[in-house]
């Protein structure tokens, strides 16, 4: 095959190079270019109105600093071959290409009990049995049994290429720039020893500032309180969808491979012509249901369908303690009374829940630092009050979503 190179233009790195034929291979195939087609923050657009930046454009930054990390811990003399280079860029372009339609808002909703990492690993060995084995190496990176733990570090961990292109690209395209990171001096203080990923000395302060940034980023933009509501709303829409459908109601469903996963009754193998199926759905199919479904005559599904389509979001209240009983009693009989909804189809519109962050875990992978006297220490052990009172502990926040009257009409 004749050698190719490509150079994408990426507004937030600039130029990308794609020199490699099965990387060609792996980016032209259709599950790849399906994530064209699925938004990397969701609903996050109805806050921030320039965060409509797909999975695809993340999902060729990660591999841009991917790049970037090989050649650097090549550069110190960290032995990688070849192929362990490819396999390694591969693992991260395919890395989220298990994603379905709005990424984590329907995670578990559309599909019950499959997560989307263990999508991608059925995607890939897919693609890699289309390509007679050219894949096998990434698969075990990705899955984190390839002898060099190192590579599945930079794929998948508290300090990998994934998070550092997310944050930098998610708060590129917000303008929040809390959640900047300095992710080319991150990639710069990488080494290895004894085939573990640790960061130089020198990038303690670069680290905090990545912790930080993450930290911010959840509260601000992640987990802000219209973006979760909005998300909720999408979840109980396709929840009354599901309702009518076991209940034998005609519902109209513009999108096929939608209709396979909405008349799901129980949780059954992704396998098959299913992944295929899986591998069709994206955001557009969802939308195009919610708009069609603005129009039916259930008055819960239109009502939602009607409020997202028109940004007339529930009311979100995110907070340190659940919502006293007596104020959820309150707002639930005013409904009652105004909104004609029975007692049942309220819970579509008022319901509470919680969400947390950990911005760093050290029973997770552990961020650890090499000093330059030669000992590797875990970040949270150094002598830092920031990381040590701060960043290892979760921070847990309730939410209360309810519907105001003037919203549903």
């Amino acid at each position: 095959m004749a050698e190719r190179r490509k150079i994408i233009n990426d507004p937030v790195y600039g130029f990308i190079t794609i020199d490699h034929p099965l990387v060609f291979k792996v980016i032209g195939h259709p599950c790849y270019q399906r994530l064209r087609r699925i938004q990397q923050m969701a609903f996050a657009h109805l806050v921030y109105p320039g965060a409509v930046h797909s999975r695809l454009h993340h999902s060729l930054g990660a591999y841009h600093l991917m790049c970037n990390a090989l050649q650097e811990l090549k550069s110190k003399g960290v032995s990688i071959t070849a192929e362990e280079e490819l396999a390694a860029k591969i693992a991260i372009l395919l890395h989220d290409i298990g994603h379905g339609p709005f990424s984590h808002a329907l995670e578990h909703t559309l599909i019950e009990g499959v997560h989307h990492e263990s999508i991608s690993l059925q995607i890939m060995q897919v693609l890699n049995k289309e390509n007679d084995g050219a894949l096998d190496t990434a698969i075990q990176i990705f899955s984190n049994t390839y002898e060099k733990p190192f590579l599945h570090q930079l794929v998948s961990g508290q300090l990998d290429v994934d998070r550092m292109d997310y944050l930098t690209r998610d708060s590129f395209f917000t303008g929040v720039s809390e959640g900047v990171i300095g992710y080319d001096r991150i990639i710069k203080m990488l080494t290895v020893r004894d085939g573990e990923l640790l960061v130089e000395e020198k990038g303690i302060f670069s680290i905090e500032k990545f912790l930080v940034a993450r930290r911010l980023m959840y509260w601000q933009v992640y987990l802000h309180k219209t973006v979760l509501g909005a998300e909720k709303m999408l979840v109980n829409i396709i929840r009354r969808a599901k309702h009518l459908l076991q209940s034998g109601s005609n519902l109209p469903i513009p999108s096929p491979v939608l209709e396979l996963f909405l008349n799901q009754q129980t949780p059954l193998p992704l396998a098959g012509d299913r992944l295929d199926a899986f591998c069709q759905l994206d955001d557009y199919d969802l939308m195009a249901a919610v708009k069609t479904w603005s129009r039916h005559p259930d008055k819960v599904l239109s009502t939602l369908c009607r409020m997202l389509i028109n940004r007339k979001l529930l009311k979100v209240k995110l907070q340190a303690e659940p919502m006293e009983p007596a104020k959820v009693a309150a707002i639930r009989q005013n409904l009652l009374q105004q909104s004609g909804f029975s007692e049942a189809e309220l819970d579509y519109f008022v319901f509470s829940g919680e969400t947390s962050n950990t911005t760093y875990d050290p029973k997770e992978e552990r961020i650890r630092i090499l000093f330059k006297n030669g000992t590797v220490r875990d970040i949270s052990e150094v002598d830092n009050a920031l990381i040590q009172h701060n960043l290892s502990r979760p921070i847990k926040k309730y939410y209360f979503c309810y519907l105001d009257p003037g919203s549903a009409t």
